[in-house]
């Protein structure tokens, strides 16, 4: 089981309060001070759970990692090996988000290897509105994240984007703090990538379909 400084949930648990903004935290962070990221957590561990539970929203129902494990692990990947640069709250929150769907795609990966077969092409992406409604589990998410994988080689910027935005839950308004952006730019990458995935979506499954036949 994953487990975080004992700092981190002393903080949280009991209520001891942390006065510290989170941007001068973040800035302790990027110099070094390792106290800091234990500071951190009782302040963005709500967040870290809304978006945790926005990515296992997406997941079968009886999805075996539950919300607490993957905000832990995701804390801890997030802070480990050299110094990270968080810029502030928001793009903490959008790395927060991208490294939980790799952890999710991880899992994901990990239980197909061994009954990998059929799916494909039965992701729901959400339509022109940009409202997220649920995807398929284990294949399909998969199938997702290559789609999302290929999106980031021909436009790394809007795969990005509907990243923050699908998986991870956040506004326009949130999703344009985080990458310099106008919320207009931001709806105009959100459907151009849905347009786009569901393109990828639908010929992946043909070709896949064609090579079962």
């Amino acid at each position: 089981m994953v487990r975080l400084p004992g700092s981190a949930w002393h903080n949280l648990f009991l209520g001891e309060p942390t006065s510290e903004p989170i941007t001068a935290l973040l800035q302790r962070v990027r110099e070094g001070d390792e106290a800091a990221s234990h500071e951190l957590m009782p302040l963005v561990y709500g967040e870290l759970q809304r978006i945790a539970r926005k990515h296992l929203s997406k997941e079968r129902v009886g999805h075996t990692l539950q919300a607490t494990a993957l905000v832990n692990e995701a804390y801890l990947r997030l802070f480990q090996g050299a110094s990270p640069e968080f810029a502030d709250r928001v793009h903490f929150l959008a790395l927060a988000s991208r490294v939980m769907r790799r952890i999710l795609v991880d899992y994901a990966r990990g239980r197909a290897s061994a009954r990998r077969g059929g799916g494909g092409g039965g992701v729901i992406l959400p339509e022109a509105n940009l409202e997220s409604k649920p995807i398929a589990p284990t294949e399909e998410l998969l199938d997702l994240d290559r789609a999302i994988e290929a999106l980031a080689l021909e436009n790394s910027r809007v795969a990005s984007v509907v990243e923050m935005h699908y998986f991870g839950g956040m506004t326009a308004e949130e999703t344009a703090q985080a990458t310099g952006r106008s919320i207009h730019m931001v709806n105009h990458d959100l459907r151009f990538a849905y347009a786009w995935l569901r393109r990828k979506l639908a010929a992946d499954a043909r070709d896949q379909a064609g090579q079962q036949q």
